[in-house]
């Protein structure tokens, strides 16, 4: 299956435009296990599509063993309180932004540093490579069961009601939503804006009532958070790298017999490799699909604002907060120096 513009930006009448994925009333009485999967995007999102494809392939392969009930766009409460729910057991599985994550791991969150990476092939070679394998054994230490391979969420842009981000110091009293994360709030401190931490789920809001200029996300949640509508200018600044990390309650988890855990895992880690050139290929279109919804797009030189970090103390303060053994691994995988 080949994700397209038109399944990005529209659900389809059947299944995807359904809140929520169910199996059958009576498959889901029979089924020896029923699980639910959490997230906070849009049903045409290519996490959510993936991950649907996958937990039908799961009761296929499992014979209705285990049923997996996806409950898409903060059905279930903000980030917040859905990573409570997955470490209570109240949901099984939770996808979720490692620099969210860092509120509980707080290591989880290093590849999110400012421009640390220059493009897709640092990033996959790093998160499957030592870096992920360094911050899925911190992720563990949470009694957290983590899947193997990362979801995409992309390279992150600043939007803006006000006018474009072209330097530094466009960013100076800028008023920005951040999501719920200490890197994120201490990154846009270090360019001397007024971040704001908010769920995911009340973003649109505050970009409407004008709480906040402006907010930095990646295109793909851009388009299907439909951001153009109270946003006028995009500013490609890839300021940030962010992925998903798919996230177990270890309870719920090891309560699956081992032939299943080896099935769940196989087609969630297949559908994260999938869902990795979805984004990929969409990114290459929704430029032109955004533009033609009226967002105006600029492009920026990431040594500004870089240099910028560099000398408010950001990079310093972060490599004294993750410790010199995982900035060592963060700057061999990225192959950035950060001095």
């Amino acid at each position: 299956m080949t994700i397209s513009r038109r399944h990005l930006l529209k659900a389809s009448a059947a299944g995807a435009a359904i809140g929520t994925f169910h199996i059958g009333r009576g498959q889901a009485q029979t089924a020896e296990f029923t699980y639910k999967y959490a997230h906070n995007l849009q049903v045409t999102h290519p996490v959510h599509i993936r991950a649907t494809e996958a937990a039908e392939k799961i009761k296929q392969e499992t014979n209705g063993r285990l049923v997996i009930q996806i409950f898409p766009a903060s059905q279930l409460g903000s980030d917040t309180d859905m990573l409570s729910q997955v470490r209570s057991g109240g949901v099984e599985f939770f996808t979720l932004s490692p620099l969210i994550l860092s509120t509980l791991v707080p290591n989880a969150s290093l590849n999110g540093i400012g421009f640390a990476f220059a493009h897709y092939d640092a990033v996959w070679k790093a998160m499957d490579g030592e870096l992920g394998t360094y911050v899925r054994g911190q992720i563990a230490k949470a009694n957290l069961h983590v899947m193997d391979r990362m979801w995409d969420n992309g390279f992150r842009q600043i939007t803006s009601s006000k006018g474009p981000i072209n330097s530094p110091d466009d960013l100076k009293g800028f008023k920005i939503r951040v999501p719920v994360s200490p890197l994120w709030t201490s990154m846009f401190n270090a360019f001397q804006s007024a971040p704001a931490s908010i769920n995911f789920a009340d973003v649109y809001t505050s970009l409407q009532t004008k709480v906040v200029d402006g907010q930095e996300n990646p295109l793909a949640i851009i388009a299907t958070a439909k951001l153009y509508e109270v946003q006028k200018f995009c500013s490609v600044t890839n300021h940030m790298w962010d992925g998903f990390w798919f996230l177990g309650n270890r309870r719920a988890w090891e309560r699956l017999p081992e032939d299943v855990r080896t099935i769940v895992a196989r087609n969630l880690n297949a559908a994260a490799i999938q869902q990795r050139a979805d984004v990929f290929r969409l990114n290459a279109t929704l430029r032109t699909e955004l533009t033609s919804k009226g967002m105006v797009f600029n492009e920026t030189q990431p040594a500004p604002f870089r240099e910028a970090l560099k000398k408010a103390g950001f990079y310093a303060e972060w490599q004294k907060k993750y410790g010199d053994e995982a900035w060592d691994i963060l700057q061999r995988a990225t192959g950035a120096s950060f001095s």
